[in-house]
């Protein structure tokens, strides 16, 4: 018997799984919640900072990893390998050793000296000067990010954090992703040129692209701002089935393993979440928590789709495109509501279910938190309309889940438009498990087939596949897949009899849509 252990930075929590090799059997897993962040230190939601300190995330990893292993009660030279998947694009300024500011002297309470996680939007302004200065170079360097930068990306997120903190830029030797820098970490890193890259984050995140052989060229961030110098590039990625290394004794000290636990290249949480979950080709697979991210795989395209969050050869699995999509804000605009409201996601979804609802009804514009696809935005802001004096907080918090499935069936059309068959979905995360008024009403209005996977972490599930796979137990993640995966709990189908009304009221949310992008000059 032979185990890997799979671990999962989400938003609020680390999770860290003991997976058995040969059947992807859940053993034993442990949940850290990041104490810093959940004071809500550092951040500051006014002005969409959101920041999260390194020792939340260290101190996590340990905790769970021994917690599994005291739980577990196995032999840990059977541990095997450790794969990683974080939040992103979650990136932080490193110093010459690769660490973070915020663990060097005089940084330790400075928030650009932190990680700046994915929902983090400080970075609009300098988002906008990326996609106008990218129009004058001849070649188009977001041909394969959607043509649109975002402000929640790396290069934004970086001459931010260096144009808001002279203090934070001198000191700055480089800029590494959360998913990049924990298998550093776990391997002993002390040279931030060695560091082992995924090309998840690096393609989807950091305009790394096979077409111009790496990054763009150098000239086009120094013309862009000086500030953004040699300091910040690198030159060589890694597909995540793949070894970053071996655990340093530091580190199997610290967790109770052993020095021979080789570490993969770590991975954005959906992307391994999709392996997790089985992803077939022309499925979108779809990771819905606080807010959702879309992935599809396909044999490689001859064209790139515009309005995504990217398409990166190797990203999920190994030989095929992987392309990104995703919605801002899900489950962080259930809970604002219910928060708003003062009443339960339970409670609200009681009393929406038995709203009836009409061409008449409440509507909603889900772009609480921006839009991330299609076609990136973090200007726009969400909207009601058909509000009445019969309006209810449960019709609101109806009509708000309706627009967050418009924004997915939104994201489907673009991906059929540009030629790529969206033939089902496959639900993951904590609403797909958890909340069948969500799905049903995602499949009556995408007119899509849904699946349910039957492990409810698939993101750790992903990251032990991937262990398993860059520890040799399997040659290919496919047969990783395969092997381990937990197959699917149950399904959802449309209900034909809601598709017209469903067809009308869609049309009115691109209206609204539509409005709510000439007005955003006046927020």
């Amino acid at each position: 018997m032979s185990y890997v252990i799979g671990v999962d930075f989400g938003t609020d929590s680390v999770r860290s799984m003991i997976v058995e090799a040969g059947t992807g059997r859940k053993l034993i897993s442990s949940v850290f919640y990041y104490p810093r962040w959940k004071e809500g230190l550092f951040c500051d939601p006014g002005s969409n900072r959101f920041r999260q300190h390194p020792l939340d995330h260290i101190e996590g990893l340990v905790v769970t990893i021994r917690d599994c292993l005291d739980k577990a009660g196995i032999d840990v030279r059977e541990i095997l390998g450790i794969g990683v998947d974080t939040t992103g694009s979650t990136p932080v300024v490193v110093n010459e050793a690769g660490m973070p500011l915020a663990l060097c002297p005089g940084f330790e309470q400075n928030p650009n000296a932190m990680f700046v996680i994915w929902k983090d939007h400080t970075a609009v302004a300098e988002a906008i000067r990326i996609n106008e200065h990218a129009a004058g170079f001849e070649r188009n360097y977001l041909e394969y990010v959607g043509g649109i930068y975002s402000a929640e990306w790396y290069w934004a997120k970086l001459l931010h954090v260096l144009r808001a903190d002279e203090r934070v830029n001198g000191a700055a030797r480089g800029f590494i992703e959360h998913c990049d820098w924990v298998p550093y970490l776990l391997t002993g890193g002390r040279d931030l040129r060695k560091v082992r890259r995924g090309v998840c984050s690096a393609g989807h995140k950091a305009l790394w692209s096979d077409a111009w052989k790496g990054l763009p060229p150098a000239d086009f961030f120094s013309s862009l701002d000086p500030l953004l110098d040699e300091r910040f590039r690198f030159d060589r990625v890694y597909t995540s089935d793949q070894a970053a290394g071996s655990l340093s004794e530091e580190w199997a000290r610290r967790l109770g393993l052993h020095e021979g636990v080789i570490v993969a290249v770590g991975a954005l949480d959906a992307h391994m979440g999709a392996v997790g979950g089985q992803i077939e080709p022309y499925y979108l697979s779809r990771v819905m928590g606080t807010s959702t991210c879309d992935i599809m795989v396909t044999s490689q395209l001859d064209h790139a789709v515009r309005g995504i969050c990217g398409q990166v050869d190797g990203s999920v699995i190994p030989g095929l495109t992987g392309l990104e999509a995703g919605q801002s804000a899900f489950g962080d605009a259930y809970h604002w509501w219910a928060k708003t409201a003062g009443l339960s996601l339970e409670e609200l979804t009681e009393q929406a279910i038995l709203v009836e609802v009409t061409d008449r009804s409440e509507l909603a514009l889900d772009w609480l938190n921006g839009r991330r696809t299609p076609d990136s935005d973090q200007e726009v802001k969400g909207a009601f309309i058909n509000l009445g004096l019969a309006t209810t907080p449960a019709s609101l918090f109806r009509a708000l889940a309706e627009g967050t499935c418009f924004g997915a069936r939104a994201i489907i059309e673009r991906f059929e438009t540009a030629g790529l068959p969206v033939k089902g979905l496959i639900g993951l995360g904590g609403i797909a498990a958890k909340s069948p008024f969500v799905m049903q009403l995602l499949a009556d209005v995408t007119g899509k087939s849904i699946r349910i996977h039957a492990s409810d972490q698939t993101c750790a599930l992903g990251a032990a596949m991937f262990a398993a796979t860059a520890a040799g137990i399997y040659p290919t993640v496919m047969e990783a897949m395969d092997a381990m995966g937990q197959g699917f709990s149950h399904s959802y189908l449309p209900e034909p009899g809601r598709k017209a009304l469903y067809d009308r009221r869609y049309r009115v949310y691109r209206e609204l849509g539509g409005f709510a992008e000439t007005i955003k000059k006046y927020n």
